[in-house]
């Protein structure tokens, strides 16, 4: 009855949008330099274990007081109101609220369409690109002969990448870290740097700085339009979608002449760092999707999600607002096979939207990878590597050097600001490696004038290679995706 009381008081009181959670670091980012210095390129690091399937515990490792985790933002709920043409709000609560029950109370009042806590989400013709020959995931699916029918799509089809933000321009910016803070709640504490000041540069194999490729960028983590990479993700996941191809130098990508979108809706352990306005909560991963569509992206990739809390009304109403709009959608899976399976709260969103796919991950033996996670969700199966299947089962691409980005992962004597611009070929694996894969397949056949995203989903599906339990199964969906005979299916080989 408390947080019924409660509820009503702030529907009375408080009317207010919530613009982020506070920080004392909040401002803390500014362009030093409109420009910066050319991206350095180390080259290739086969050798590198594939970097780990992406887990909760990975994504948000930093606390400023040693406290509890939680999987919601407190302090506000996300709430749709019915006959409100607004997409949704997001309404402020008192901070020692619970902001599930108070979201379970407002559900039941007749002017509310849904009501939810504000959960977090956390960071898927044969080229002549020398590092080629170490992307089995390619050839595993045909790729070369599928690039005969359809070499890579054209400029007309964007693809927007909703993840940890891209390396798409050179740029040099101001940061600040002016408390000391933990990695983890019982760990050592890391020492406050005061202002730093961080280089950015295009990745070399997705695009010059400034370049028409990119598409209206978008960081909704420090509300501007700089969706720096602070972590890699997003930039190896990019480069799986659209990497420079046929270019004599580095890898392929799989849709190599899109236009790509940048959109910024996770925060990585920088972000965090620093002190980032906002984090990767449902209503921020809602507007990503929104504006993406808003401006032009016609396929969606999102290689992340959250296995806590709770339904997500809201971005099941964003990823059908998306399809409404014309848009396919791609969602990883999850990551947690091996340690609990628990599913993917996005990815079951998947199979009550026709155009919207869930997707998990095979290594190089084209067997279910160890972690990707399985479900009645799951609809289809790409490349997202296993090492335990093979020394080589990574997913490579182009991504920011971890040794000179990652400097948190060094003592804290030897703690320092990172750099964002040097950039190596390194494997990673997980569904957020699948996930590109579908999204990239996707653009492809929107280039070959399939527009529908169901029409897109249903063909995809159609011609799948069956793995596992003959028919649909939980590790595989309908199966391993199969670009060339799709296209070949649909009537389109030439």
């Amino acid at each position: 009855m408390r947080y019924v009381a409660a509820l009503a008081a702030v529907i009375a009181f408080c009317t207010a949008m919530v613009q982020g959670r506070q920080s004392s670091a909040s401002g803390a980012r500014a362009v030093v330099q409109e420009i910066g210095l050319p991206a350095i390129d180390r080259g290739l690091r086969d050798q590198d274990p594939p970097r780990a399937a992406r887990t909760r515990e990975d994504a948000e490792r930093v606390t400023k007081d040693g406290g509890q985790r939680l999987p919601y933002v407190p302090g506000s709920v996300i709430v749709k109101y019915k006959g409100d043409p607004d997409a949704f709000d997001v309404v402020a609560i008192p901070l020692d609220a619970n902001p599930e029950a108070m979201a379970t109370a407002m559900r039941a009042r007749p002017d509310v369409e849904f009501a939810q806590p504000r959960y977090r989400n956390y960071a898927m013709a044969k080229p002549n690109d020398p590092l080629y020959a170490n992307q089995w995931n390619f050839p595993a699916i045909d790729m070369e002969r599928a690039w005969d029918i359809q070499p890579g799509a054209t400029s007309e089809i964007i693809v927007a990448v909703l993840d940890s933000g891209m390396a798409f321009r050179d740029i040099t910016l101001r940061y600040s870290i002016p408390e000391p803070f933990r990695m983890t709640p019982n760990g050592p504490v890391y020492p406050a740097l005061g202002t730093v000041i961080v280089p950015f540069a295009a990745a070399p194999e997705l695009g010059a700085s400034g370049s028409p490729r990119f598409v209206a960028p978008r960081d909704f983590i420090w509300d501007d339009d700089l969706p720096v990479d602070l972590d890699g993700h997003g930039t190896h996941v990019a480069g799986t979608i659209g990497q420079v191809t046929n270019n004599g130098n580095g890898t392929a990508g799989m849709a190599y002449n899109v236009r790509l979108m940048p959109v910024k809706i996770i925060a990585g352990t920088w972000d965090d760092i620093f002190g980032s306005p906002f984090v990767g909560t449902d209503d921020v991963v809602a507007r990503g999707i929104r504006y993406a569509v808003d401006n032009g992206a016609k396929v969606l990739n999102l290689s992340i999600g959250r296995t806590e809390g709770g339904p997500a009304p809201v971005v099941d109403d964003a990823l059908r607002y998306a399809v409404s709009r014309g848009a396919f959608v791609s969602i990883a899976s999850g990551n947690t096979r091996d340690s609990g399976n628990q599913p993917n709260r996005l990815a079951q969103l998947a199979p009550d939207i026709k155009g919207v796919v869930a997707v998990g991950a095979v290594g190089r033996t084209l067997e279910v990878a160890y972690y990707s996670t399985t479900g009645s969700f799951v609809e289809l199966a790409a490349p997202g590597g296993d090492l335990r299947q093979s020394n080589s089962g990574g997913i490579l691409q182009q991504t920011l050097d971890p040794d000179l980005l990652e400097t948190f992962e060094r003592s804290p004597a030897q703690f320092g600001p990172p750099r964002a611009d040097v950039f190596i070929y390194s494997p990673y694996q997980g569904t957020s490696m699948a996930a590109p894969h579908v999204s990239g397949f996707a653009a492809l056949l929107m280039q070959q004038g399939i527009t529908s995203p169901a029409a897109i989903e249903a063909a995809m599906k159609q011609f799948a290679t069956d793995k596992g339990t003959p028919g649909l199964d939980n590790s595989y969906g309908h199966g391993l995706i199969n670009p060339r005979a799709t296209l070949r299916g649909l009537g389109l080989a030439r």
